[in-house]
């Protein structure tokens, strides 16, 4: 049987319900350990993951077996369980319904990955990408 190559990369872009700042200094680790966990668990390669304190970036190869839908909904799921029963049980943390995709080239993702690497620095000085930032993506 012949070997199968693909080169998949998604970058996730998802905020908090009602983009409250939920996502603390205390919780933030742990919260992008959890991410990186499942995206691993699920097979997809976490090549960058960056917070702001009411939304998440994250750039992943794809595992040809699962749907980007599937790995949105699953992260959020276990990242939000965390937070709601061990991290922060004190506040109504959720995630928003909606998420940003964007598919990308292998010769893109250096620059998407200093991006989400990045997220304090670009916030800070309002060098934010506008599509990877729009608030009706952010607010769904």
């Amino acid at each position: 049987m012949a070997a199968s190559y693909t080169a998949l990369y998604v970058h996730l872009v998802w905020g908090t319900a009602g983009r409250e700042p939920w996502i603390s200094e205390a919780i933030e680790a742990p919260l992008l350990a959890a991410i990186a966990d499942k995206c691993r668990k699920l097979r997809c390669a976490l090549l960058a993951i960056g917070a702001m304190p009411d939304h998440v970036h994250v750039l992943a190869s794809l595992s040809p077996a699962v749907a980007v839908s599937r790995l949105v909904q699953e992260v959020k799921g276990a990242s939000a369980h965390l937070v709601t029963h061990r991290l922060a049980p004190e506040i109504s943390f959720r995630w928003q319904g909606g998420y940003g995709a964007f598919t990308l080239r292998d010769e893109d993702t250096p620059v998407v990955r200093r991006y989400v690497l990045q997220q304090k620095s670009h916030h800070a000085t309002a060098a934010i990408r506008s599509a990877w930032e729009q608030a009706d993506i952010l607010d769904a």
